[in-house]
């Protein structure tokens, strides 16, 4: 969907246009019947500030809700405030992995891998079940959902890495967040989480990745990288163990 002519102005940060649109309750039918394609929600926001201002109050919290239902109903049952870090943080989260991608100039994310972009997942998954082996003992009261690992080759495609990414409910209440902030664990001097573009705290360096962590991945215990932001988003990567012949077989059937 593309406004008229007489409706359409240059996006910018001073784009003050708050009137002369389509009403809201067009637009949400017209995306309701797009089954809230994110796509065209980013294509939306690129053409003014009154339809940027509508995908974050509407149309991204539509789109969470009617991809991760049983997730979203989950992280707003203690009826907290909505998801921290916005709705829209929440819609990238879901659908994009962030890969090795640079904030900066300075660097990479992810320093020891080659460079792999940023780039749309088609099918996520997320799990609660999977986020409690990224907790310690002391915080498996936390509640964290972990996708499933996005795998790539590395290093001219002798080595195989995974990206996942996840999400806390009601991080500023976790036992996690408690345990950073007592261990006065460092955040990142550079980088920012790629989702909401808040600062991040190295949890191996803070010695918070327990080894059911790389179970869980299939990964080499001392081959993870993994960052939680102040709004709790979890990115990470992992080297990958190769799959045996057997595996191979089983994953087959």
């Amino acid at each position: 969907m593309v406004p008229t002519k007489q409706h359409r102005c240059v996006h910018s940060s001073t784009c003050l246009c708050t009137k002369g649109h389509i009403t809201e309750e067009v637009i949400f039918l017209v995306f309701n019947h797009l089954n809230w394609n994110p796509k065209s929600i980013v294509n939306l926001s690129r053409t003014c500030k009154w339809f940027e201002d509508l995908a974050k109050r509407v149309l991204w919290k539509e789109f969470c809700t009617k991809r991760a239902p049983k997730m979203i109903l989950d992280l707003h049952s203690s009826g907290t405030h909505i998801m921290d870090g916005n709705w829209r943080a929440l819609g990238k989260l879901l659908i994009c992995c962030s890969g090795n991608n640079c904030n900066n100039e300075d660097g990479l994310l992810f320093n020891d891998i080659q460079t792999i972009p940023s780039h749309f997942v088609p099918r996520p998954r997320f799990s609660r079940t999977s986020g409690k082996s990224f907790l310690l003992p002391q915080c498996r009261n936390d509640v964290l959902y972990v996708s499933d690992s996005c795998d790539h080759l590395d290093q001219g495609g002798e080595e195989e890495i995974g990206f996942f990414r996840g999400v806390f409910k009601s991080f500023a209440n976790t036992r996690v967040k408690k345990m950073l902030i007592g261990k006065r664990a460092p955040l990142h001097p550079t980088e920012v989480c790629p989702y909401c573009k808040v600062k991040m705290w190295d949890m191996v360096a803070a010695k918070m990745v327990p080894p059911s962590a790389s179970w869980r991945l299939g990964a080499y215990e001392d081959c993870i990288e993994c960052y939680v932001c102040l709004n709790g988003h979890v990115m990470g990567v992992c080297t990958l163990l190769p799959f045996s012949d057997t595996d191979a077989d089983e994953a087959s059937e």
